[in-house]
């Protein structure tokens, strides 16, 4: 995974009234915080941030982050949008260590068209989005591919049963249930089952 180049500003002033007048001027308010260190609360020119990260896929982008003369490796851990707008308005960096293992969240990726699914009709449950891994974060997957080819109506598939990557380990619990194939009639039924207990 490549480090991104990114420029920061190191800020005194907080508040909501300091936030809108960043926003307003390009900036993104933004926090560091890791490594046994005080949180640091810092600015990032928004169009810069846009492009930097525009060739990007996936979520964990690793920044190389010059703030005032000095540098700080950090990953992305949050990045917060306005609801209406879907204009970031604040992210959140955590000081790593590029030769330390971090734990993150990674998204799955389903392939394959179940063939309870294909031949008998039955619907694919997506019933975990993220899995988390532990690894070094050069080496964070851009995603978990999850073959679900074989699942039969009436099956589940867990984290037990996924194949062990490279250079990263799942730590998501092993007994946790990844997709299910479930009988139209059976999802019917939940759904029917959920709207009598709304009423």
């Amino acid at each position: 995974m490549a480090v991104i180049q990114l420029k920061g500003a190191r800020r005194e002033q907080k508040g909501k009234g300091w936030a809108r007048k960043a926003r307003a001027a390009g900036q993104i308010p933004a926090v560091i915080y890791g490594h046994g260190e005080d949180p640091q609360p810092i600015a990032v020119d928004f169009r810069e941030f846009e492009l930097a990260l525009r060739g990007h896929k996936g979520s964990n982008a690793i920044v190389n982050l010059n703030v005032g003369g000095g540098e700080v490796t950090a990953l992305v851990r949050d990045v917060q949008y306005d609801p209406l707008s879907r204009v970031i308005i604040h992210l959140d960096f955590q000081h790593i260590s590029l030769t330390e293992q971090i734990e993150v969240e990674v998204p799955v990726h389903f392939v394959g068209t179940p063939v309870g699914v294909k031949d008998g009709g039955g619907i694919l449950e997506h019933l975990l989005r993220t899995l988390k891994v532990k690894c070094l974060p050069t080496a964070i997957p851009a995603g978990i591919d999850v073959d679900v080819t074989a699942l039969n109506i009436g099956q589940n598939l867990h984290v037990s049963d996924l194949q062990p990557g490279t250079g990263y380990e799942i730590i998501t619990d092993a007994d946790v249930a990844v997709a299910a194939v479930v009988a139209p009639a059976a999802r019917s039924e939940e759904h029917t089952s959920e709207l009598q207990s709304l009423a």
